[in-house]
């Protein structure tokens, strides 16, 4: 098992977010990622390799175009330019974080997106479809190196090996094609996916297990049918994000029937989460894909803060055993989790549990 970890995640340190109407400090912290780093020294489950911190002039043309692949040219730019407009906008903006406060309504309302606003605050709305995922200046350069991981990953499963981790923040699953949200800038789920469907893989699966609804990997696979997209979240009645995430969403166009949400009211134990688990596990086998993805989200623990399920650390384990059992070669992405202190433990015992199937 092969875990890339990205050493540039911490550039990312947000100081504040939007949460219900006030500003509050951020939930996505570096520590995620430092408490698995530190429980994978107790318990190696895997070879750590860290993806170059300044990357290589041609991994990184290749990070540039799988990207390319996945987000809207314009978004990618905007991106890789915040910061510099940010701060262009008024030079006391270095001191504290981006975060948006204007966005157009859809199009019926008569709002324009097709005459780009100049003004940088209107861009970010633009771009942003919440008030919670703060941008600072090392923000590109860790999504950045964090889609390395996610290539680096796909391209291990290619390559022979049966599971392999892309370890990084800021998360990614809700992440468009166009816009940012929920921490995620960019979408490492979907990258991995398109990459291995660029390679030749003619079906692919993802299966999202994180407690919030991988709007952004729905998103950009809705009306293809080579890559279903199955997910187990919160209801969007009452829970983030909201606005997708329903069952009757099916896929369109040639998309259609390819897309599986189930969602699960706040509250939801293991026991009725692991049947709902069985559902996806057996759409998944119905499509008989050629590899997973599965976008790892562990905020579904019982003491996760802005989360609402109550699975137990020891659970984790029978998700991997039940992961490992479908056979695939599987790339895995690390997304939600904000019970910071368990999150390693929880992270670790999934990948415990593949092994103990695996081997």
């Amino acid at each position: 098992m092969k875990i890339f970890h990205n050493p540039r995640h911490a550039e990312h340190t947000g100081r504040q977010e939007m949460f219900r109407g006030r500003l509050v400090d951020c939930h996505e912290v570096p520590d995620r990622l430092k408490f698995v780093l530190d429980e994978l020294q107790r318990r190696p489950v895997g070879t750590l390799h860290p993806v170059g911190a300044e990357l290589a002039l041609g991994v990184a043309a290749d990070v540039d175009a799988a990207m390319a692949r996945v987000h809207a040219p314009d978004y990618l730019a905007f991106l890789a330019n915040a910061w510099r407009d940010w701060v262009a906008l008024d030079p006391a903006n270095a001191e504290r974080d981006a975060l948006p406060s204007v966005w157009p309504l859809p199009s019926r309302h008569g709002f324009r997106t097709d005459a780009p606003p100049l003004n940088f605050a209107a861009r970010l709305g633009q771009y942003a479809f919440d008030s919670g995922t703060p941008l600072m200046a090392g923000s590109w350069a860790a999504a950045r190196a964090g889609a390395a991981c996610a290539l680096a990953a796909a391209q291990a499963v290619l390559a022979g090996e049966r599971v392999a981790m892309a370890l990084t923040r800021p998360p990614g699953h809700h992440a468009g094609p166009d816009y940012m949200g929920g921490y995620c800038f960019i979408n490492n789920a979907a990258l991995a996916a398109q990459a291995l469907r660029d390679d030749g893989l003619r079906r692919v699966a993802v299966l999202d297990v994180d407690y919030h609804h991988g709007n952004g990997t729905q998103t950009c696979f809705y009306e293809r049918a080579d890559v279903f997209t199955a997910s187990i979240h919160g209801d969007p009645r009452t829970e983030y994000p909201f606005f997708l995430g329903h069952a009757d969403e099916l896929g369109a166009g040639a998309g259609e029937g390819f897309n599986l949400n189930l969602p699960l009211p706040r509250g939801t134990g293991f026991e009725v989460w692991w049947a709902t688990l069985q559902t996806a596990l057996q759409a998944v086998r119905d499509f008989a894909p050629q590899a997973l993805v599965v976008p790892l989200g562990l905020d579904t623990f019982e003491g996760d803060p802005i989360s609402g399920f109550r699975l137990r650390s020891a659970d984790y384990v029978q998700l991997g055993q039940a992961l490992a059992q479908l056979g695939l070669p599987t790339v895995l992405t690390f997304e939600g989790g904000y019970a910071v202190a368990e999150v390693g433990v929880n992270t670790v015992n999934v990948l415990e549990g593949w092994r103990n199937i695996q081997g």
